[in-house]
C-alpha cells in the first residue's frame, strides 16, 4: 500500500475505534486479531498502536481538514438529488452542481457529501416487480397467520428448481498477479449454447425434509394457499441457497446430468435439520416484517 492510501486508511478510522485498537493491544492481542476484529488492515492497526505508544495519541499530528469546496446550500441539494433519484450516480451529480455554482465538484467530493448525511452506495436488493394487488393480497394472507407460532411445524414447504450443469453462484474468485488476467487459468468459461439441466421438485418439513411432495390431492393433504410474487416467504428459498453454495464447494463438478443429480442429492441431504428448523423458526419474523411493510418485501 502505498503511502499516501495508508494516511487515508489511517484517518478514516474513527476515534471509538482507535480506543478499541489500543485497548485490545493492552489485552496482549496480535496486530492481525486486533484488524480482522475492528475491521482494518494490519499496517494500519500498527501504525496507530506505535503512535500510542510512542506519543501517548492516536491522532495525527499536524492535520488539517481539507477546505470546504461546496457551500451548505449546496450540500443539502446534493442530498436532495439523491434521494429523490436514488439510481442517480456521483458523477452526475457533480456535473449538475458545476453547472449550477460553476465551479470544479470532484465525485469523490460529492461522495463525502453524502456518506457524511449517511448516505452510501450499495447494490440494489433483487425481487420481482410488485402490483398494488401484489401488496394487499401478502398483506392479507400475512394477517391471517401473524399469530401462528407452533402451526408452522405443520406446514411443509415445496417448491421447484432448475439447477444448470455449469452452473455457479458468480462469487467465485481466483489468485493472480498483476498482468496474468487474460491466462486460461484465470477465466472463467462460459457456455452461449443451451446447458443441460435438471428440474427438481423440493420439499422441506419442520421434523423432515423429503426431496419429493406429490399427490396432494390423491393422499388428502391440505393445501396452503399463497400469495403470488412472494418469494421471499417461503423458507425452502433459503434452502435452495444453502443447497447451490455446497454444489460450488464440490471439487470435481458433475460432467453429465446424472452426476448432477447426484451431486444436489448429496448437497440437499448434507443440510443439517437444525439449519431447516431455524427458516421455520424464522416464519414469525417474516410474516412480521412483511405487515410491517405494508405487504412489501420481507428483506429475506
Amino acid at each position: 500500500m502505498s503511502r499516501r492510501k495508508q494516511r487515508s486508511a489511517f484517518e478514516q478510522v474513527s476515534e471509538f475505534d482507535r480506543g478499541r485498537i489500543v485497548a485490545y493491544r493492552d489485552c496482549g492481542l496480535s496486530f492481525k486479531k486486533i484488524g480482522s476484529r475492528v475491521g482494518r488492515n494490519q499496517t494500519t492497526v500498527m501504525r496507530i498502536c506505535d503512535r500510542w505508544m510512542h506519543e501517548d495519541t492516536t491522532d495525527r499530528r499536524g492535520r488539517s481538514l481539507p477546505p470546504q469546496c461546496t457551500t451548505s446550500r449546496e450540500d443539502r441539494q446534493i442530498v436532495r438529488m439523491a434521494v429523490t433519484d436514488l439510481s442517480l450516480t456521483s458523477r452526475t451529480i457533480a456535473h449538475h452542481i458545476e453547472s449550477v455554482t460553476h465551479h470544479s465538484v470532484s465525485e469523490r467530493t460529492i461522495r463525502h457529501r453524502l456518506q457524511h448525511s449517511g448516505l452510501s452506495a450499495k447494490r440494489p436488493m433483487v425481487g420481482l416487480p410488485l402490483m398494488q394487488n401484489h401488496r394487499r393480497l401478502c398483506r392479507q394472507w400475512c394477517d391471517e397467520r401473524r399469530m401462528w407460532a407452533a402451526e408452522w411445524n405443520e406446514v411443509v414447504f415445496t417448491d421447484e428448481s432448475s439447477i444448470c450443469l455449469q452452473h455457479h453462484d458468480g462469487r467465485i474468485r481466483v489468485w493472480r498477479h498483476h498482468g496474468e488476467r487474460m491466462l486460461n487459468s484465470c477465466v472463467m468459461h462460459r457456455h452461449t449454447g443451451p446447458a443441460p439441466s435438471i428440474m427438481l421438485w423440493g420439499g422441506i418439513g419442520y421434523h423432515s425434509s423429503s426431496t419429493y411432495c406429490r399427490f396432494f390431492v390423491n393422499h388428502q393433504i391440505e393445501l396452503l394457499p399463497w400469495p403470488a410474487r412472494s418469494p421471499n416467504l417461503s423458507p425452502i428459498e433459503n434452502m435452495w441457497s444453502m443447497v447451490a453454495q455446497r454444489l460450488t464447494q464440490i471439487t470435481s463438478p458433475a460432467a453429465t446430468p446424472d452426476q448432477l443429480w447426484q451431486h444436489v442429492e448429496a448437497a440437499w441431504s448434507a443440510v443439517p435439520q437444525e439449519h431447516i428448523l431455524s427458516l421455520f423458526e424464522s416464519m414469525p419474523r417474516r410474516v412480521a416484517a412483511v405487515i410491517s411493510n405494508n405487504g412489501g418485501y420481507s428483506g429475506y
